[in-house]
């Protein structure tokens, strides 16, 4: 099974947790959770030997249930009066498509999540949501460099349906089960159904986007002190790349704004009315962390202008000494090429102090040469 992945804790506040009291039977007084012995879900392997079904249960009344197969989780949900929740890491084709049999699953819905590299967004189909999450998570580096990663995404696929929610993931990050456990300890938030996920997962997403976005603060920050440090630095590259990285942050981000507005305000069967609010404060966390992805991308915009503009007057100041010490060394190279013409009859050649008085005839020339540079700046 995928190890599981440490969240931020979710912006809501928690429902009063009632995991430590004893467990209640769905249809008996309390006792221990029922758990069946050396039983656990098939889970079908790739040849890396990465496990396709990271984890299947059944919840009813909020409790979760014994371990049971994906391809019976649907039908013990039903008759327990509870909902299940599997979670997939990277199926494959024939794999998510089987299981599209059991729980009526559409077809587009499947082939977006077997092959990822979608676009954050909301769809209905029949009695069924269909979502995409665009996840994202910080590359940490010593030092950021022109060709540094900061910016990891993957995304999250997530089926609702009124007693079932699949989640499917791509990539390195963003794993769930950790999500699960203390979502386990949630018991009043579960009893919500299937959407009481899909608002996990969403606020699991959005608490990583705010980490990030705070992450990627802080290079901007150092990048910005450089650019503007007294000493003559060359950023151009890095704040391209941290640029570059920063847009993938963005399509994260920016379009998940429409599909949380369409939770909170449509009338979703799957979605009981109870469930707005949560996604409503999901929504405000996302259009905050909207907001400061795009000063962001503002401020090192601004930021690469300053430093092209930096580098052009440097650029100009060097062209300025280089035209100054030029100016002060033509009075030398004048002089000596014109008495190196060996004309017969030239000024002070018979004189006995002038090749003296020639060169303080230089020497004072190029000291007042020198001295209107400085004045204006030019040295």
């Amino acid at each position: 099974m995928s190890s599981a992945d440490t969240s931020s804790t979710p912006s809501t506040p928690p429902l009063p947790d009632r995991a430590a009291a004893p467990p209640v039977a769905p249809d008996g007084p309390p006792g221990p959770r029922p758990r069946t012995a050396g039983r656990e879900p098939r889970m079908s392997t790739r040849r890396d030997g990465t496990p396709a079904v990271v984890d299947c249960a059944v919840y009813v009344d909020g409790l979760r249930q014994d371990l049971v197969e994906p391809e019976e989780a649907l039908r013990t949900a039903r008759e327990s009066g509870g909902f299940v929740w599997l979670g997939l890491y990277e199926p494959a084709e024939d794999e998510l498509g089987a299981l599209a049999g059991h729980y009526g699953l559409h077809p587009l819905a499947v082939e977006d999540a077997v092959f990822a590299h979608q676009r954050p967004k909301l769809e209905r189909y029949d009695d069924g949501l269909f979502m995409v999450l665009k996840t994202a998570t910080y590359v940490a580096h010593e030092e950021l460099t022109a060709t540094s990663e900061v910016v990891e995404t993957g995304e999250v696929m997530v089926f609702v349906g009124t007693d079932y929610v699949i989640t499917v993931r791509h990539g390195d990050h963003g794993e769930l089960s950790e999500l699960r456990h203390r979502l386990e300890e949630q018991r009043e938030l579960l009893r919500l159904g299937p959407a009481a996920v899909l608002y996990a997962v969403a606020d699991h997403v959005v608490d990583a986007f705010v980490d990030v976005a705070g992450d990627v603060e802080d290079d901007v920050d150092e990048l910005e002190a450089s650019v503007f440090s007294p000493s003559r630095t060359d950023d151009i590259g890095r704040l391209y790349q941290l640029k570059r990285e920063l847009m993938a942050l963005r399509r994260a981000v920016f379009p998940l704004e429409v599909p949380l507005q369409k939770l909170t305000e449509r009338q979703i069967d799957v979605v009981p009315e109870a469930m707005r609010s949560y996604f409503r404060d999901v929504l405000d966390h996302a259009i905050r962390v909207r907001d400061q992805v795009a000063g962001l991308d503002e401020l090192l915009t601004s930021i690469l202008q300053a430093s092209l503009a930096r580098t052009s007057m440097a650029d100009n100041e060097d062209m300025r000494k280089i035209s100054a010490w030029a100016g002060i060394i033509a009075v030398p190279t004048a002089i000596a090429g014109i008495y190196g013409m060996n004309f017969e009859h030239m000024p002070e050649l018979g004189a006995r102090h002038g090749y003296p008085v020639v060169l303080l005839v230089i020497l004072a020339a190029c000291l007042l040469l020198y001295r209107g540079f400085k004045r204006n700046g030019w040295l």
